[in-house]
């Protein structure tokens, strides 16, 4: 007997199945599972990378100024060579002098509550150092250690530095290859043979070898360690800022990398916990946007001659002051970039 068809009066239209539920299920456990191990990679990830960072003991010993509000971190690029291959001393065009001097020396204070103050300290500031007569440059005083640097700070500031950064010199190109390049607007080409860069005027794509270049240079832009600490701050914000972003934390395999390249390029001091590092980090990415302000610390003379003939440069004392006490009372709100 033949079955009803659809235009029989004797046909019943069944209804619809259901899809399994099975297979919703299974498409939902997927999901979860997936959410899940995201969620572990963003935690393990910087739990791994952090076991892995070289501490020091960078702390100076004896009076130090009192504790205030927030926290101020000192930030230093280092040009010691030592931990560099021949291979990477050429990629990076370091030549091969001995001893470590700071390229870069910052102060960021990130308090309880208002914007992040990242301020540059000229290298050729002249200060008082611990054990050394008369001014001398605040470089010398890294020469001998950390502590030492963090000690001349201290006296020079008021201020109490909390914990300490130290970025080396191979560790900061890996870090930018890391994150696919650095973008910097050049209003003007840049060719500077001390630190092998020839770049173009306009906006590009900065590796870490060209970015190294363009943040070690004082005579590109004839501004001369004044253009050359602008020049620190904004890439110093640009990578905080990429290195943060969801095209990295969406990319396992670049937050991976990011993350390892990172620590290998820092060293820290022995009490900084992840917490206070987290703290930093967020600092950092704060200054390149509208959440923090960065400003060089006030001169009055660039042509400041040393007793032995060198050419320093003079704070203004009366700004210099105001600004730090500015920092100590945690008041960072009537603060202008400069």
């Amino acid at each position: 007997m033949s079955q009803p068809q659809p235009n029989d009066p004797r046909y019943v239209s069944r209804p619809p199945q259901a899809r399994p539920k099975k297979r919703r299920n299974w498409f939902l456990r997927t999901v979860g599972l997936i959410v899940l191990l995201f969620i572990l990679m963003l935690v393990a990830v910087p739990l791994y990378a952090w076991s892995r960072i070289d501490k020091i003991d960078a702390m100076p010993t004896g009076d130090r100024p009192a504790e205030t509000p927030g926290t101020t971190y000192l930030m230093v690029g280092s040009d010691a060579r030592e931990d560099l291959s021949r291979a990477e001393r050429a990629r990076l065009h370091t030549g091969s002098d001995s001893g470590a001097r700071t390229d870069t020396i910052m102060i960021m204070h990130v308090p309880d509550s208002g914007p992040t103050a990242l301020i540059s300290v000229p290298r050729d500031s002249a200060v008082t150092i611990p054990g050394m007569k008369g001014k001398h440059k605040i470089n010398a005083a890294f020469n001998k250690g950390p502590a030492l640097l963090i000690e001349t700070l201290e006296n020079a500031t008021g201020l109490r530095i909390d914990h300490y950064v130290e970025v080396g010199f191979g560790g900061f190109a890996s870090v930018i290859d890391s994150v696919g390049g650095i973008k910097m607007c050049l209003p003007k080409a840049m060719k500077d043979k001390d630190a092998h860069i020839d770049l173009p005027a306009g906006c590009q794509e900065l590796d870490g070898v060209n970015a190294l270049g363009y943040v070690r240079s004082r005579k590109a832009d004839g501004n001369n360690d004044f253009g050359r600490v602008e020049r620190q701050r904004a890439m110093v914000g640009a990578v905080a800022k990429k290195a943060s972003s969801p095209s990295t934390f969406l990319n396992p395999v670049r937050y991976f990398n990011v993350a390892t390249k990172g620590v290998d390029a820092l060293t820290v001091d022995n009490d900084m916990s992840l917490f206070d590092f987290i703290r930093f980090a967020r600092g950092m990415r704060a200054v390149s946007g509208t959440g923090g302000v960065t400003l060089t610390v006030p001169i009055s003379d660039d042509n400041y001659r040393l007793s032995d003939g060198s050419v320093a440069v003079r704070w203004d004392q009366k700004k210099a002051l105001a600004l730090f006490n500015a920092l100590k009372q945690d008041n960072t709100t009537g603060l202008k970039s400069a």
